[in-house]
């Protein structure tokens, strides 16, 4: 048994990321390939800029590589179970904040998938985020207090799909 993290996302992360795959693979490796070549044709590589920042990307662009083939070939596929109310991986939720106890009329929906797809820009947070983890196990209806980097909100939960 391998004791590699695993990557809990949906099929939808995974594709985006064997995408990316496929384009840091069939472009972005052959273009950076081509900008050392040139690079190299300058000459003098001791104080060669062009060459110097050509291998950094090439570095970034490697361990990319090798990080989302870990990702992929450890990727736990999330399920989702279409009947359940209970808040979990793949769900999306829905929140108000709760101020003396009444609701603020301020809805936020946050989708919870696994760290290798979050995106909060997106509304996709993190399973291992603070305000996921306090999430995680609830239904609609139940006050949930959040910890966030303004600092504590209490929350009453919406909806769950």
């Amino acid at each position: 048994m391998s004791n590699e993290k695993q990557y809990p996302m949906t099929l939808d992360g995974k594709q985006k990321l064997e995408d990316e795959l496929n384009t840091l693979k069939t472009v972005k490796r052959p273009e950076v390939v081509e900008r050392i070549k040139v690079a190299r044709s300058f000459g003098d590589l001791s104080e060669n800029s062009e060459y110097d920042s050509a291998k950094e990307e090439q570095g970034f662009v490697e361990g990319r590589i090798s990080l989302i083939e870990q990702m992929l070939r450890n990727a736990v596929i999330i399920t989702e179970d279409e009947t359940s109310n209970t808040i979990s991986l793949g769900k999306t939720v829905t929140f108000d904040e709760l101020i003396n106890g009444k609701r603020a009329n301020f809805e936020e929906s946050y989708t919870i998938v696994g760290s290798a797809e979050a995106d909060p820009m997106e509304g996709k947070i993190s399973n291992d985020s603070p305000i996921a983890k306090a999430l995680m196990g609830k239904h609609v209806d139940d006050v949930v207090k959040l910890t966030t980097p303004g600092g504590e909100m209490e929350v009453i939960i919406l909806e769950v799909k």
